[in-house]
């Protein structure tokens, strides 16, 4: 386990937090840790360099630093001993398990047509990620509603396809509404990253939430996706926020940390505060810099947009 100390030198923070190691259950006395105002969550070798390769290390770094959450999109396809372990350490951190990807069939048109095979395949992945999610203690579990039907002969209109999809979605919350779980639909942009998924925008997000009228089906408003897409960004968050269950952040261009490029990140968090969220806010982002530097620099980056 690596214990390094590093000085957090971009912030005019007191002196008794500026320091942000060693590690609090290292032999030397570590100082208060932040205390961040939201559930950032970072996600397994956003920290490696600083935190040591071993993942539970990793946490017990993140939360040393403060952090009160994480997340983890390929949690379903850890062994089922490291996944126990990693909910055995977070319970003891009393750490928040953000989301893990339940459904992604990006590039398929699962479920904008009916067919029986492909229902049946994307029902047994809500029912194999409930198993996961009591395993590991996570409450949300996201889910990508595959492509549009837009190439060829037969092409459906989007009225029939947006049924189709309520359709599925409908029975999926049938299975998760008894385990007081819950799936959140990411929209996806269509300009850098994935072009031709089904569910793009908030208020398309928003209005298919409402259709299928289950607590068991929520918005994921990645805020990095939904500046590129629509921008607005507080307006549309306020116009979603009661089928809002989960936030994502990463700044655009680039997708890395907060500070690096065009979002005013700390209003945002200031409104997502400000409505009383107590939710869980995944860093789905890379770092802008690498090595142990560039974990520094993220660190510094959600001190700072923190600061509201």
């Amino acid at each position: 386990m690596k214990r390094r100390a590093f000085l957090h030198s971009t912030l005019a923070v007191s002196a008794s937090t500026a320091f942000l190691g060693p590690f609090s259950h290292s032999a030397i006395a570590a100082p208060a840790k932040h205390a961040f105002k939201l559930n950032y969550a970072p996600h397994f070798n956003m920290f490696k360099n600083l935190g040591g390769a071993d993942p539970i290390d990793q946490l017990k770094f993140a939360a040393d630093q403060g952090f009160t959450a994480w997340e983890d999109n390929q949690m379903k396809k850890k062994p089922i001993d490291l996944q126990e372990k990693i909910a055995a350490t977070m319970e003891t951190l009393n750490m928040k398990m953000g989301v893990f990807v339940a459904h992604g069939s990006i590039g398929q048109t699962t479920f904008v047509k009916k067919d029986d095979a492909v229902w049946a395949s994307v029902l047994k992945d809500i029912k194999d990620s409930i198993e996961v999610a009591k395993r590991v203690n996570a409450k949300w579990m996201t889910v990508v509603p595959g492509s549009v039907d837009e190439n060829g002969r037969g092409r459906l209109a989007m009225g029939y396809q947006t049924a189709n999809v309520i359709e599925l979605l409908r029975r999926c919350c049938d299975l998760l509404e008894p385990h007081g779980l819950v799936m959140v639909l990411e929209p996806l942009n269509w300009f850098a990253n994935h072009g031709g998924v089904f569910l793009k925008d908030s208020p398309q997000a928003y209005s298919i939430c409402k259709a299928v009228n289950s607590p068991a089906c929520k918005i994921l408003f990645d805020v990095y996706h939904q500046q590129i897409t629509e921008g607005n960004l507080i307006p549309n968050i306020e116009k979603c926020w009661d089928e809002i269950g989960y936030f994502q952040a990463g700044d655009n261009p680039g997708r890395k940390e907060p500070g690096t490029g065009e979002i005013n990140y700390r209003n945002v968090f200031k409104y997502i505060h400000s409505r009383g969220f107590d939710g869980v806010i995944g860093m789905e982002h890379g770092n802008s810099v690498k090595g142990a530097e560039g974990e520094e620099k993220v660190i510094a980056a959600y001190h700072d947009a923190d600061q509201f």
